[in-house]
């Protein structure tokens, strides 16, 4: 089978489309023909080899990736027949080896599709889509919000943009330049606005027309960020969830006290002690697309050009979550 394999830390050059041996499922394991796999931002700081958090350093050479969907082609010891021909997606968790034509999963992680969701689909929500949910689970926007999305245009940002106007909740939605910010209008934002350009705060109130950011939902951080956490009003809330722009946004207990704001963190180790699990929220995510309620944006690459996934995904060229086609 073909594998993209990584030899040594550095630019995404560094990812090599090889063939290479078949995986073999060991017990309680399935091997999986890959339709489709997931392009993280984490893969990108992995393959760099400047990843801090959770997940260690890989051990090099190494297949990377870790959200996959396919068909189950193939049984470990003691795993029912029943999986056999079945399509499915799967979390590799603390594993890696999603980039290639076939992967190895424990059954335990396994989610059955329904006919209706696609593959890519699929990764997007197993991943993407189990983060959405864990963030709107902290925020808990309502229909009388006014939430301003940063990097609406981004696999999280699309999700988090149709869950808010889901529930009736006005919109303002961010995004670099005009190709994405007609994204954001399509996934249902009421307010779209491109924040390079210098005067993008003063148009946000403009559109909304006197009335207050109530909510803020940011990955993005840097300026962006900390202009978006400017614009809240009083009594408003900020849910963080990463920043991508470079550095988190900067604030203190005064500047929470002088305008009753209150600050919470949405993603990081956290998440991890839910009572429900990772899982729950993957099988939450997965559920939100079978019923259409939530539609994940995605970019496909094939396999063999994730050096190309990798720098579009890097320099912020893309429009939702990237997905690697074998």
């Amino acid at each position: 089978m073909h594998a993209i394999r990584q030899h040594e830390f550095g630019p995404p050059e560094n990812l090599r489309y090889e063939e290479v041996p078949d995986p073999r499922p060991g017990a309680g394991q399935v091997g999986v023909a890959v339709r489709a796999c997931g392009v993280h931002l984490v893969d990108t700081m992995l393959r760099r080899g400047t990843y801090e958090g959770p997940f260690a350093l890989p051990d090099l050479p190494m297949t990377p990736g870790r959200e996959v969907a396919g068909v189950v082609e193939d049984l470990g010891d003691g795993v029912d027949e029943s999986w056999l021909g079945r399509r499915v997606v799967v979390h590799l968790g603390m594993a890696s080896g999603g980039y290639a034509e076939r992967a190895v999963a424990n059954v335990t992680d396994l989610h059955p599709l329904p006919d209706d969701l696609d593959y890519a689909a699929a990764v997007a929500m197993v991943g993407t889509g189990r983060m959405t949910i864990g963030i709107l689970d902290v925020a808990r926007p309502t229909a009388e919000d006014v939430v301003l999305v940063t990097a609406a245009a981004g696999g999280i940002g699309t999700m988090l943009v149709q869950a808010a106007r889901n529930l009736g909740a006005t919109v303002v939605g961010l995004a670099g330049g005009a190709a994405k910010v007609a994204r954001v209008r399509e996934s249902g934002a009421t307010v779209a606005v491109d924040y390079t350009a210098p005067d993008w705060t003063d148009r946000v109130r403009d559109a909304l027309e006197g009335r207050g950011i109530t909510l803020v939902l940011d990955g993005v951080g840097g300026p962006a960020g900390q202009a978006a956490f400017d614009l809240l009003a009083p009594g408003g809330r900020l849910v963080v969830f990463g920043w991508s722009g470079g550095e988190p946004i900067r604030f203190d207990s005064a500047d929470l006290f002088k305008r009753s704001l209150s600050a919470s963190v949405a993603l990081g180790p956290g998440i991890l002690r839910r009572p429900d699990g990772l899982r729950g929220l993957q099988e939450r995510a997965l559920a939100e697309a079978a019923a259409g309620r939530l539609v994940p944006a995605v970019q496909t690459f094939a396999l063999k050009d994730a050096v190309a996934a990798h720098a579009a995904l890097e320099t912020r060229a893309t429009v939702g979550k990237v997905v690697l086609v074998p």
